[in-house]
């Protein structure tokens, strides 16, 4: 295990490391720019799930089933964003031990002591954040990234999970998976933040959770029925497009928000997300029309998709050529797990989750490792930069990937396994059959 930064002004893993180092001499205060900046970046994750994914995910299902997948993600950011504020900001990121925070924010407990007062992370812990922002303005930011993880796991048991197992799956998985390893990645006293992690904006506790454990849900709930043999096309690539676009535009929100304020940093998050997923999209675009003869319009959403999860973590820590090595490899790989790989391991995966999410979130944060650029990272007390590419921290990085696919993955079957015995898991073959539109919701798209 590396030793821990502890300097004070040092930046912490990931997100959190990206806020401007304090010179020891400066006050800390609220700065209106950066509080302004983070609500832009909010709204923008937040556009990112409603109305971005529910179109993005709606398109690619059956007609059947189109209103079902958009009532999954809009429903989730309901639900999750109360159990943020009921628990799951307290166990994400107030000081508890490394493993998970405490209950000392539970019903946000506390926040109005300091509600217009600069907020410090980590503060009395040997690792502490100070931030230019209030304390509501960072939870609020960590919310929308709360509310998005858990619906892109939706898209691998699209078209066959029960309503009432979503709703308790997903709240017991927020909790239970989503919130210890955020605790453990971003918060001051959690085990990979001590060990030197770089996750500017969510490879492991966004991408690779969610991926793995779309993965998981798939495998658990087996194939939809007809699968391979009956036509599956999507119902309407319009909305895809849409929603993909919506994702492209507010993913530049997702990525610069990891700098906790507008600063020079914050506008390389935004170059390199912009070029990754160019990159991503053509190189998705040109590997079908190699192999299957005409690029898609599928081939290219899912490829800036790929680009745009592939440089969530390294965002704010490369410069813009490895940038764009991230997105044309995570669009060649991306491809070949969401077509090759899938169809050779059998599992249905419906809309790809852990072949874009899973596979392009280990890219990242493995390239992150390798081509973090040194002064994006720098401090007073470090001014080669606290996270600098190498073997040093390409071990750190690898070491985050496998702890997040083994225990999002291991709780992610224990906790459906739960939900099975609870409520259970799927809808009867002729629910199915009919359409969850119908079964579930009593409504249909014409």
């Amino acid at each position: 295990m590396l030793r821990l930064r502890r300097a004070w002004a040092a930046l912490p893993a990931a997100l959190l490391l990206s806020t401007p180092a304090f010179p020891a001499e400066t006050v800390q205060r609220v700065e209106p720019g950066d509080v302004a900046w983070m609500l832009v970046c909010t709204a923008l994750v937040l556009l990112m799930t409603v109305p971005g994914l529910a179109l993005f995910y709606a398109g690619m299902v059956r007609k059947k089933n189109v209103l079902a997948t958009m009532m999954q993600s809009f429903t989730l950011c309901a639900l999750v964003t109360v159990l943020w504020m009921v628990i799951g900001y307290s166990l994400a990121f107030t000081n508890g031990n490394m493993l998970i925070g405490d209950l000392s924010r539970v019903m946000l407990n506390g926040l109005a002591d300091g509600w217009d007062k600069p907020f410090t992370l980590g503060a009395g812990t040997a690792n502490p954040l100070p931030m230019t922002i209030p304390e509501s303005v960072f939870l609020l930011f960590q919310m929308a990234f709360a509310v998005i993880t858990p619906a892109v796991v939706t898209g691998a048991f699209a078209d066959r999970m029960k309503f009432s197992a979503l709703l308790l799956f997903m709240s017991l998985w927020s909790l239970l998976v989503y919130a210890p390893i955020a605790h453990w990645v971003w918060g001051a006293t959690g085990w990979l933040n001590l060990m030197g992690v770089a996750d500017f904006a969510g490879g492991t506790v966004v991408e690779i959770n969610a991926g793995v454990a779309g993965l998981v849900c798939a495998l658990v709930l087996r194939r939809r029925l007809g699968y391979g043999h009956e036509n599956m096309a999507p119902y309407n690539l319009a909305y895809a497009v849409t929603g993909a676009s919506l994702l492209w535009v507010g993913w530049l929100g997702f990525n610069s928000g990891g700098a906790l304020g507008a600063s020079g940093r914050t506008g390389m998050a935004v170059l390199a997300t912009q070029i990754a997923a160019a990159g991503a999209t053509l190189a998705w675009g040109f590997a079908e029309w190699v192999l299957r003869g005409k690029p898609s319009v599928l081939g290219a959403i899912s490829g800036a998709v790929a680009g745009l999860v592939a440089i969530t973590p390294a965002a704010g820590f490369v410069l813009p050529g490895p940038a764009l090595g991230i997105g044309i490899v995570a669009g060649t790989v991306c491809f070949w797990a969401a077509t090759s790989l899938k169809q050779r391991l059998g599992y249905d995966d419906s809309l790809d989750a852990f072949g874009v999410h899973g596979v392009g979130g280990i890219i990242g944060t493995l390239a992150t490792g390798a081509f973090a650029f040194g002064p994006l990272s720098a401090t007073p007390e470090h001014p080669e930069g606290v996270y600098v590419g190498g073997l040093s921290l390409l071990g750190v990085q690898a070491t985050a990937t496998v702890a997040t696919l083994a225990y999002s993955g291991l709780m992610s079957w224990g906790l459906l396994k739960i939900t099975d015995l609870a409520v259970g898991l799927r809808v009867t073959p002729e629910q199915e059959r009919e359409g969850l539109d119908i079964a579930l919701h009593g409504e249909q798209v014409f």
